[in-house]
């Protein structure tokens, strides 16, 4: 896998992976327009922060900076260090999916969160796992993403998983958390379940507030033309 990590003393570099830092490199100044977030705010994340004592160690698999920052302040607020995954292979076309990640990278560096990102635009492995049943495409788009996200946190220490994906109302909730459970079963980590859709609409306010690039579909070239076009239009 082609990933890139941005935080030197999680100790991750010792994995077998090919890490590279991005956040250290991009710099906190680059990440204009984008407003910092005062985490002085978030008391019991900083305290822990400051002796080293975390409740655990969270991989959170992240599909987009608007979904994302409500999820991230929930968690740091229980007292659990965050380090960010970015694996959305079926975000289409290109421009869409580079917006997407450098509003998050952005983002991260704001409110100092790592970020491991296996970054490849995965259009045709996405498009053959699909192209059998575009219509229940959603069960193959969540397990590319949740599977990888389980193998990350499995092989590199982490004391569970979860995604953002859970804060949105738009996604099939009890399929999405069927999807991760397995996940979790096949890499023996654990899945942190938590339903973050009651703070959905705060988070998409924030979002508008910091300037964040906002999508106006789910992902994929099939979810975006569902979104502009009639559904007598589609053909099948």
């Amino acid at each position: 896998m082609n990933l890139s990590h941005t935080n030197q003393a999680r100790g991750v570099e010792d994995a077998a992976l090919n890490l590279s830092h991005t956040n250290q490199a991009r710099g906190v100044e680059d990440a204009a327009p984008y407003k910092r977030i005062d985490t002085t705010s978030f008391p019991r994340y900083n305290s822990r922060r400051k002796r080293g004592a975390f409740s655990m160690k969270t991989l959170l698999h992240i599909c987009c900076a608007p979904c994302a920052n409500m999820c991230i302040d929930t968690l740091r607020q229980d007292g659990q260090e965050l380090t960010g995954y970015w694996y959305n292979p079926n975000i289409h076309p290109f421009t869409e999916y580079r917006a997407r990640r450098n509003c998050l990278r952005d983002y991260a560096a704001t409110i100092s969160l790592p970020l491991v990102e296996q970054d490849d635009y995965g259009l045709r492995p996405f498009v053959r796992a699909v192209a059998e049943d575009i219509e229940g495409r959603c069960v193959k788009c969540y397990e590319m993403r949740l599977f990888a996200a389980a193998e990350y946190a499995a092989q590199n220490g982490f004391d569970s998983f979860s995604s953002s994906l859970f804060i949105s109302p738009y996604q099939n909730h009890e399929l999405l958390k069927e999807v991760a459970e397995r996940a979790a079963d096949n890499w023996h980590v654990r899945f942190q379940y938590r339903d973050f859709r009651p703070l959905f609409r705060q988070g998409q306010e924030r979002a508008r507030e910091l300037g964040f690039y906002i999508q106006k579909y789910c992902g994929c070239v099939f979810s975006e033309q569902e979104r502009y076009l009639k559904p007598s239009k589609i053909i099948r």
